[in-house]
């Protein structure tokens, strides 16, 4: 009786696992779930134990063994996505970023959408002035250690936080001066709100970025925001195209296609090289959830898409969830009781407050902050105000871009930085930040070699006039990667062709033998007898068949008869 009781237990724990799961204030959620349990099941229950209704925004993400990145499928078992054993552990984060954050319905999620924009300035993937900046690190002060008192805050109390990945004494005398002046008064809702009217502003909000290569070899990062598809380069936004321009996405190994038609109808194709077939692949996924969250009217225009236009080639996704405006229309009819938010104190080793719905458990390691500080006009790379980039096409940028508001006019005249230039840390975030080389600032152009697909390239500027790679040698290799390209292309359609040629033929030898057991065999099976008794059969054997194998056979003897004569 008690082998029974332990072997059955023992079952039951075979048949759970613990997933741990770090919410965005860095506390941890930990369960048991069922082995067979899907992703939706661990989604709700992190929702319930929020207490999220608008969770259409949020995702749980995880990091296989192999260091790349995943967004946790909710339609399929948790068990089958992952490739470690459990207990597993994983962390919730936005997936699709809010278009107007502060327009969001309820104060919990506005709070999450802070929280994770506030990760973003502190890893830097928030890309922004040294004004803006300060203002936002004002609010993030004001929201979470309230109203300057002296008493509390000693002189070169800012510095004792960490907001951005480094910066200056100015910058922190900055921040402590708005904290003091200008945010007298503000509630946390209304500070955490005015963040993110601020933050929804900038080139980069809501950037996830993705490492890859240009056609040159020139690194990039690409990523998908709630306004369109964006290329970086050296800490730089060098195109954007909105979602109604982006026609296709698809990947073929660890190249990575992205099809546009612009307005004056004409077609271009981008093309870059992620690190692996899997961090590409990710990528794909990512572009054609965030496509169809963002420009599909409902969420029965999802289509599922192939990776690729090769025939018995490639994956298959779908997205399964709801589209943004569907989520809108939802969350207007949200009637509760807005739920109650702990939030806890900014401390000096951290930058990000707690939801106190439970204990805290561990929390993410922060980078120390470094002694020497570094001048904004010499540590921090500089990001140009003239649209910082140069575009794929010419278009007046405020179509392309929301408008900024009046202290961002105010400030074009000033010098401008970068936040960011600090290289990815996999123990800081889960995400990359875009990194820019210390050197000349590097516009690129939309280039045509051949007639080949379009492509980002990067040219260096320079005061004294350096040639253009069309005057100098350069231009030898790019005609010599132009038709290594074309090679590969009819390679791939050959190769193509002849896949498609090889599975026809072996369906209509299926078929053959198929036709042989019906009308040779004498095998009484019922599927056969009624397929035989049928009219079209029937006359089908006795008008086609029955010629068609007694002239074979007469040529078999013929055949036959000249090799015996032989």
């Amino acid at each position: 009786m008690l082998s029974r009781f332990v072997s059955g237990s023992v079952r039951n724990l075979e048949r759970e696992y613990s997933c741990t799961v770090r919410l965005l204030d860095d506390s941890e959620y930990t369960c048991t779930i069922q082995r067979d349990a899907k992703g939706q099941y661990l989604f709700d229950l992190i929702c319930h134990h929020l207490n999220l209704l608008e969770k259409d925004y949020f995702g749980i993400r995880y990091v296989d063994p192999d260091k790349q990145r995943h967004w946790l499928e909710l339609t399929r078992s948790i068990a089958k996505q992952m490739k470690s054993q459990p207990p597993f552990t994983m962390c919730l984060r936005v997936k699709f970023y809010p278009p107007d954050p502060a327009a969001l319905k309820e104060e919990i999620t506005r709070y999450l959408v802070f929280l994770q924009i506030k990760r973003d300035l502190y890893h830097g993937r928030l890309l922004c002035k040294t004004s803006d900046a300060a203002l936002l690190a004002a609010h993030i002060l004001q929201a979470e250690i309230g109203n300057y008192d002296p008493g509390k805050h000693p002189e070169g109390y800012s510095s004792k936080f960490q907001f951005f990945p480094k910066h200056s004494e100015k910058l922190e005398r900055r921040i402590a001066d708005i904290h003091k002046t200008e945010l007298i008064g503000q509630t946390p809702e209304t500070s955490e709100r005015n963040f993110l009217q601020k933050a929804q502003m900038l080139e980069t909000y809501g950037v996830d970025p993705h490492p890859c290569k240009d056609v040159s070899g020139n690194p990039a990062f690409l990523a998908f925001t709630p306004f369109g598809f964006v290329v970086l380069q050296g800490n730089k936004r060098v195109h954007f195209l909105k979602w109604n321009e982006v026609t296709k996405l698809k990947f073929e190994g660890k190249t990575f296609h992205v099809y546009v038609n612009h307005k004056e109808e004409t077609k271009i194709t981008l093309t870059y090289f992620a690190p692996t077939p899997e961090a590409c692949k990710h990528l794909w996924k990512c572009g054609v959830e965030n496509q169809a969250f963002y420009k599909l009217e409902k969420s029965s225009q999802v289509r599922t898409v192939s990776s690729s236009n090769l025939f018995f080639k490639g994956s298959r996704f779908r997205y399964s969830g709801r589209v943004a405006k569907e989520v809108m229309e939802q969350s207007a009819k949200i009637k509760r009781e807005p739920p109650e938010i702990h939030r806890a104190g900014l401390v000096p080793s951290r930058s990000c407050p707690s939801i106190t719905h439970g204990p805290r458990l561990t929390s993410v390691p922060r980078t120390r902050r470094r002694a020497v500080h570094i001048s904004i006009m010499e540590g921090l790379e500089s990001l140009r105000d003239s649209a910082h980039s140069t575009p794929v096409r010419s278009v007046s940028h405020g179509e392309a871009f929301i408008p900024r508001s009046r202290s961002q006019a105010a400030d074009a005249g000033d010098r401008t930085a970068v936040i960011s230039d600090e290289a990815y840390s996999p123990s800081d975030s889960v995400l990359p930040t875009p990194v820019a080389e210390h050197g000349a600032e590097l516009p690129a152009s939309l280039r045509q070699i051949n007639g080949a697909p379009c492509s980002i390239e990067e040219e260096k500027e320079s005061e004294a006039g350096t040639p253009t790679r069309g005057d100098g040698g350069d231009f030898g290799q790019e005609g010599a990667t132009g038709a290594l390209g074309e090679v590969e292309q009819v390679n791939k359609f050959v190769l193509s062709v002849l896949r498609l040629l090889l599975v026809t033929i072996g369906l209509l030898f299926v078929l053959l033998l198929l036709l042989i057991i019906l009308t040779e065999s004498d095998l009484d099976v019922a599927f056969l007898r009624d397929i035989r008794r049928t009219p079209e059969f029937e006359q089908f054997h006795y008008e086609y068949f029955c010629p068609l194998r007694r002239w074979f056979a007469c040529k078999l003897r013929w055949v036959g008869g000249l090799l015996v004569s032989k």
